[in-house]
């Protein structure tokens, strides 16, 4: 019995001795932060803008007749003066050439109206003829020169017509596809096809009487003719941003009283043609600065059934969950109007792992090196 009780009190000793010592604590999450920086920054706006020709020219003749020939390739670019197409000339030819034939009969007929009166006028001098015939062949002479001269008004119409036959372009641009095809019987009214001047190429959106106020008043940037510096980009309906910027060419005489509106036209350099017009766009401008507004990364920012949420480090590097105020973006940053303070930490990659009061381990992001660029960039689209 007493083997016994020696056995099981050695097993107890054992098993005090091999007892499992308490788990060390955790390490604190590593996070990246980002400084919350106060700089200036360009508020922007974007319209739906609509593209179009600066100048567009719907092609119809100046005469009737059967298209002959086609000249030109649909969609390609044409120059002023190119021919486009040949309508029949046959019959303005054999009018202009009647015209020529009655000219020249009717000059004729004034170089013997001419000589008559010369002759007269030796006669009437040695009183061989009575003064009257020399007044009526210089009456003769003065309608021969006035029939010349409409002959040649008749030639000049009658040459004007044929040249007509020949349909040229008006201005440098793309042409489009013909509405006249060959064996077409044409007239003044028949529009053949139209060509439309793409560079520079122009965009027409509607701002909002308070911004053009707005602009009025200070930045100017929707008032023509105020600086040559570019103050329009162009989000293209694939969401990609234009590369080449844009100005303000025109604003219209008044504000729309049903909408509120009043249209801007901007003009786009378009090298190579690419935009055409028709395309759907948006218009963007910066149109104020604000002064001292606080930046952080918009991966800074945490959505939460309509509230933001950032997870600020403090210098005890204890995490403050605060719900912020969002304003404008700004590249990949946002502008943050309440909820935060000149320098402080805010993280950027970690926020899941995280709740208030935690203790973490913050490193620096390379957020943090980029904000001031992004302030002075362009914001991202769709925002």
């Amino acid at each position: 019995m007493d083997t016994r009780i020696g056995s099981f009190v050695s097993l107890v000793a054992i098993a005090a001795c091999h007892k499992t010592a308490a788990p060390p604590a955790p390490p604190p999450p590593a996070v990246q932060v980002a400084d919350v920086e106060q700089t200036d920054v360009p508020v922007y706006r974007e319209w739906i803008g609509t593209l179009d020709g600066f100048v567009n020219a719907d092609i119809r003749p100046q005469v009737e007749g059967y298209v002959r020939k086609q000249a030109y390739r649909e969609g390609t670019y044409v120059g002023r003066g190119d021919l486009l197409f040949l309508i029949d000339p046959r019959n303005y030819k054999a009018v202009a050439d009647q015209a020529k034939a009655t000219l020249d009969r009717n000059i004729a007929a004034l170089a013997k109206a001419r000589l008559d009166v010369k002759r007269d006028r030796q006669l009437v001098a040695q009183q061989a003829i009575p003064q009257q015939q020399l007044d009526n062949d210089v009456a003769a002479e003065l309608e021969a020169a006035a029939t010349v001269e409409s002959s040649r008004a008749t030639l000049a119409q009658a040459q004007l017509s044929h040249g007509w036959t020949q349909v040229t372009s008006p201005i440098d641009g793309i042409v489009g596809i013909a509405q006249a095809q060959v064996g077409t019987l044409v007239n003044t009214s028949t529009i053949m096809t139209t060509i439309s001047q793409v560079d520079p190429i122009k965009a027409q959106f509607n701002i909002s009487e308070v911004e053009y106020l707005r602009s009025a008043q200070g930045n100017h940037w929707a008032e023509p003719a105020r600086g040559d510096d570019p103050l329009l980009e162009l989000i293209l309906g694939d969401g990609s941003i234009y590369p080449h910027r844009g100005t303000v060419v025109v604003t219209n005489r008044q504000v729309d009283p049903r909408t509120g509106t009043i249209a801007i036209q901007g003009a786009f350099p378009n090298p190579g043609n690419l935009l055409r017009p028709g395309q759907y766009g948006k218009v963007r401008a910066a149109i104020d600065v604000r002064k001292g507004a606080l930046v952080v990364p918009q991966r800074a920012i945490n959505e939460l059934q309509g509230a933001y949420q950032v997870a600020v480090v403090a210098p005890d590097s204890k995490v403050d969950v605060r719900t912020v105020r969002a304003g404008e973006q700004v590249g990949n940053h946002l502008v943050v109007e309440e909820g935060l303070q000149p320098g402080d930490k805010v993280i950027v990659e970690g926020f899941v792992r995280v709740r208030p009061g935690m203790l973490v381990r913050a490193t620096p992001s390379s957020d943090s090196s980029t904000t001031s660029a992004a302030a002075r960039a362009a914001p991202s689209p769709g925002r």
